[in-house]
């Protein structure tokens, strides 16, 4: 009896593996992120971008505090500006980016949380940003202090 439900158990995790449009094919978890990859990479699907702040500084914050800094862009380009990913120098900082396309002339914001805690001292962070421009990837970076507690 043991053998037979884990045999049915087996194939439900198979079946819901499946593509539902080609049962035959599995789904591939990673195909619209390598797709975007395509599509930024095609030297025909380039832009360019403005970045409008690169570069921020947000002061003195007390230990524990989480600060939040917004980076704007601008497409510059004739074709839609594809962020394709965003990531942070380390663990303490979340960056998040526009899901959707930016049309020509229009401007969009990528954030990053910065969680201070633990990090008393000069802080310096970058986010790296890739979209479909023929540089690539960018770097934007902020900057500040993380006072302890007791001091202030």
């Amino acid at each position: 009896m043991k053998k037979i439900v884990f045999a049915l158990l087996v194939l439900a995790a198979v079946a819901c593996q499946n593509n539902p449009k080609n049962p035959k094919e599995p789904v591939d978890p990673n195909a619209k992120e390598r797709a975007v990859n395509a599509k930024i990479a095609d030297s025909a699907n380039w832009t360019t971008v403005q970045w409008l702040d690169s570069m921020q500084q947000f002061g003195k914050v007390i230990d524990g505090e989480k600060v939040i800094i917004s980076f704007h862009f601008k497409n510059t380009g004739s074709k839609p500006l594809i962020i394709a990913s965003v990531s942070a120098s380390c663990g303490c900082t979340v960056p998040t980016k526009p899901e959707e396309p930016i049309a020509p002339g229009a401007e969009g914001i990528i954030k990053a949380e910065f969680n201070s805690a633990g990090r008393v001292g000069k802080a310096e962070k970058y986010v790296n940003v890739s979209c479909n421009t023929e540089k690539q990837i960018y770097t934007l970076r902020f900057e500040g202090e993380v006072i302890e507690k007791s001091k202030q």
